[in-house]
């Protein structure tokens, strides 16, 4: 157990969160009030009967299962009104629990069932963000959160959600994602999207490495150009660990390494899909030591019953990580934000630094 860090260190610590998902982090008792207020049948009916059902739904250790239980909570956020709760309480949550810059996606597509336009519900993400963050700096805990617009790779409309991205980017956007089931889905599929943001100076991102292997990695960075990696646990896979301890790194990890590409990992989901065994085993701790740009992130708040400090305290315990460790890991994710250099480097230096500095980092 650790010695130098509490839990209550670690909640106190300042925070940065790069993925999360919009509809992967609903409070339970949102989700059932919600529910009722439109008829939609779920399978428990009380908050924890719920909150325990997303959880276990989630340990299946299949990321196709894992995404099916999204089906409940993307049926609550139709309208213009639920749209807004949600993302008022997501920032509540997140400056509740330290987080003091995030991003978070979500796929505004799927959320039109109820006649809302894409531009529409854009904005009422938007509003729900700006009341969150008025209420954090009311509280005393101020916090910055923007958009992520997420297309879905199985569909055809990145494009049109790219050009959606970039017509928002003055207005509390950061950037782009795709996401959903990847075998079978390659992000080449996309290319016409990627293209369009590159010509448009666009930030994106793109889910790689979770579920599928190198190749979607590859193709992610060398195909369609991508900023980021949303997880790219399956790096490992081009890292040899010899018996005698030496390392060595084949061409594709070495020029994520070499390139700084984020690597947006998300432990305790990688558990529960099955990308990774247990936390202790995660990558995470032989890409922090091979000085990958490694990020810690929750994924999906609700599905994996976790927190930012739940996320950070974990590794503290597998792996003795002091204040200084997970400093490292959160000026990593703020300089890998879809910022600009200037604010990023404000929350740096006059939030993280800081921070860390009170914890003895």
């Amino acid at each position: 157990m650790p010695d130098q860090l509490s839990r209550d260190d670690v909640r106190r610590a300042p925070k940065v969160l790069l993925h999360d998902h919009l509809d992967g982090g609903l409070r339970p008792a949102t989700v059932l009030e919600l529910a009722a207020e439109i008829g939609h049948e779920l399978p428990a009916d009380t908050v924890e009967g719920l909150a325990t059902w997303f959880a276990e739904s989630s340990d299946s250790g299949s990321l196709e299962r894992y995404l099916e239980t999204f089906d409940h909570t993307v049926a609550v956020m139709q309208t213009a009104a639920s749209l807004t709760r949600v993302a008022r309480e997501c920032v509540e949550d997140l400056a509740a629990d330290g987080v003091v810059y995030a991003e978070v996606r979500w796929a505004p597509e799927q959320h039109v069932e109820g006649g809302l336009s894409l531009d529409h519900a854009v904005a009422c993400v938007r509003d729900g963000f700006a009341e969150g963050m008025a209420a954090a700096e009311a509280a005393g805990t101020p916090i910055v959160v923007r958009q992520l617009l997420t297309a879905m790779r199985h569909q055809a409309r990145s494009k049109e959600i790219a050009e959606l991205a970039v017509s928002w980017r003055d207005d509390g956007v950061a950037g782009f994602d795709i996401a959903g089931a990847e075998a079978g889905h390659p992000p080449t599929r996309h290319l016409d999207a990627f293209e369009y943001l590159a010509r448009e100076n666009a930030h994106f991102t793109i889910h790689a490495g979770e579920a599928f292997g190198l190749p979607s990695i590859w193709q992610a960075i060398q195909w369609c150009g991508a900023d980021r990696l949303g997880h790219g646990v399956r790096i490992v896979d081009d890292i040899t660990v010899h018996e005698d301890g030496s390392v060595e790194l084949g061409g594709l990890a070495s020029y994520v390494r070499d390139n700084r590409i984020p690597l947006e990992m998300c432990p305790a989901s990688n558990v529960q899909t099955g990308a990774a065994a247990s936390i202790a085993e995660h990558p995470i701790g032989l890409l922090r030591d091979l000085r990958f740009r490694v990020t810690v992130n929750t994924d999906n708040r609700l599905m994996s019953r976790t927190s930012m400090t739940d996320e950070m305290w974990s590794l503290v315990e597998a792996f003795g990580y002091s204040a200084a460790d997970l400093r490292w890991f959160t000026i990593n994710a703020m300089k890998s934000a879809f910022l600009p250099f200037d604010a990023r480097l404000a929350i740096i230096d006059g939030v993280v630094k800081p921070g860390y500095a009170a914890l003895g980092a």
